[in-house]
């Protein structure tokens, strides 16, 4: 009995001490949680403060405090913190984005209640209102820039028009019949006359047909570029070949080097280093500057197709990971934005690299915008540089800062730049920041690509039509089965939208088994 007794004894001490050691447990995630609530808060309010200047439209500031704590809040790693509050029952805090301190008051001030502990890590629960204000600011921001939702699906569908929309209404107005809620002009081709025709056609389809298309004309920009080349007996260049890099047009003498690429913007040369990689035609040709000479950089050959590649002018140049120094509006630009202003409701700004970038954007803008009074067009900044990548925060705030602003995520650019297998990780992050700021966002860039220029799409092109949704508006381009593809796309957002709303999925109910 004795024995018995104190075998149970002992039981209810080591129950006791289990049930001590959970309790601690559970108030050390309280505060915990309590601690990293606060740190965010403070590091947001000191951010705010830094952007103060640029803050001058009142609507954008809910939207800028919390893309402050958002910032704030991913610089910690919250792994551990989603584990131990799912097994709460608790959110696991990856549904932030929209409303970065309402979800931690709520978590919070939910796990204090249940922990017993309300009484010192708790907060007050924040107002259901509180967490539908980042949706609603960014439902406003969308309606600003897109115009309505088409019924049964909000993700709006974007078209680069091609250049028989300019002689071709009819074809226009299919377009919009078919899902076309905002035309894209590309501004790199084509006239101001082709561009005004454009426009009559696309304002006119929608009164026809009682829709909504907005006009987005998208800015040139220095687009780095060869210009004039030389092979030596015009042969293909393969790896270990030595490419110059020049400021000038090329030297055919007998002696000159056999290869050899003038740069445009000249400027681009004075920025290159040993070691800085170069790609050129979209990383079809890729080289690394192996020293600098007197006639210009030097780079030794390291990737091509099979068999070599041909030298052409004309071919894209990306730089990754350098900032240029370039300019992104150019005087092409300003001599195109007296047309833009008038007739544009959404500007691309290409190549946008920093906040004075759109400084330089807003001072060509304003004094137009007063001698022609009109609706101030919605800017998008189109994402297609590491370096814009990593200005966005300051970016998205020098732009919404005056005026409702989008982002494009300008893939084809964008994953040369930064490796085509760091595409995915930085459009998600991209997607997760913009919704911080309540700023909508372009997916663009081969968005059934295959199915545009070849009238069949592949499994992976309708996959990623899917993923599309979560970003506010898609973008297909030009090619000869256009009005399929529309289809198709404002088919798949019609059905997936019961399906998923940004990163949460919805559980509508399941009808494939009834």
């Amino acid at each position: 009995m004795e024995t018995t007794n104190a075998t149970h004894t002992a039981n209810m001490g080591t129950g006791t001490t289990r049930a001590t050691r959970r309790a601690e447990e559970r108030g050390d995630l309280v505060d915990k949680l309590a601690e990293l609530r606060d740190a965010v808060a403070v590091e947001a309010r000191q951010t705010v403060a830094s952007w103060q200047p640029r803050l001058r439209r009142l609507g954008f500031g809910p939207s800028a405090q919390n893309l402050a704590a958002y910032l704030a809040f991913r610089r910690h790693d919250l792994r551990p913190f989603q584990d131990e509050l799912a097994s709460w029952g608790l959110s696991s805090l990856g549904r932030s984005e929209g409303h970065v301190m309402a979800n931690l008051d709520a978590v919070l001030s939910g796990l204090a209640i249940l922990t017993g502990r309300a009484e010192g890590g708790g907060r007050r629960r924040p107002r259901p209102a509180s967490f539908k204000l980042g949706d609603r600011l960014l439902d406003r921001n969308t309606r600003h820039l897109f115009g309505p939702p088409t019924p049964e699906r909000p993700t709006h569908i974007m078209v680069t028009l091609p250049d028989e929309a300019a002689t071709d209404a009819a074809f226009v107005r299919a377009l919009i019949a078919r899902g076309m809620s905002a035309a894209r002009i590309n501004c790199a081709h084509g006239t101001h006359a082709d561009w005004a025709a454009m426009v009559r056609n696309v304002r006119a389809g929608a009164a026809h047909l009682g829709r909504s298309c907005r006009v987005l004309m998208d800015l040139s920009g220095p687009r780095a570029r060869t210009a004039a080349v030389f092979s030596r007996q015009d042969r293909e260049i393969v790896v270990g070949d030595r490419l110059l890099l020049r400021s000038t047009p090329p030297d055919t003498g007998a002696g000159a080097p056999p290869f050899q690429a003038q740069c445009a913007p000249a400027a681009i040369v004075d920025h290159l280093r040993p070691g800085t990689l170069v790609l050129v035609d979209e990383g079809k040709l890729e080289a690394r500057v192996e020293a600098l000479s007197d006639a210009g950089p030097v780079a030794v050959v390291t990737r091509t197709p099979p068999g070599g590649a041909h030298l052409k002018p004309e071919k894209g140049l990306n730089v990754p990971g350098t900032d240029l120094g370039i300019p992104a509006l150019t005087d092409k630009d300003r001599d195109d934005l007296d047309l833009v202003v008038a007739d544009a409701d959404l500007i691309g700004y290409s190549f946008v690299q920093n906040e004075s970038d759109v400084d330089a954007l807003w001072a060509e803008l304003a004094p137009r915008l007063e001698r022609r009074p009109r609706p101030v067009p919605g800017l998008i900044l189109k994402i297609e540089t590491e370096h814009a990548v990593r200005r966005l925060p300051g970016l998205v705030v020098a732009a919404a800062g005056r005026a409702p602003a989008g982002v494009m995520i300008a893939r084809g650019d964008l994953a040369v730049e930064v490796g085509f297998q760091r595409l995915a990780e930085l459009q998600e992050e991209i997607l997760w920041l913009a919704e911080a700021a309540h700023t909508p966002v372009i997916w663009a860039t081969q968005v059934l690509d295959q199915l545009v220029k070849k009238g069949t799409p592949s499994r992976a092109e309708i996959s990623d039509v899917v993923l599309a949704q979560r970003a506010e508006c898609v973008m297909l381009n030009k090619g000869e089965f256009l009005l399929e593809a529309l289809a198709i796309v404002d088919d798949v957002f019609r059905r997936m939208e019961g399906h998923q709303h940004k990163k949460t999925a919805r559980l509508r109910p399941l009808r494939a088994w009834t």
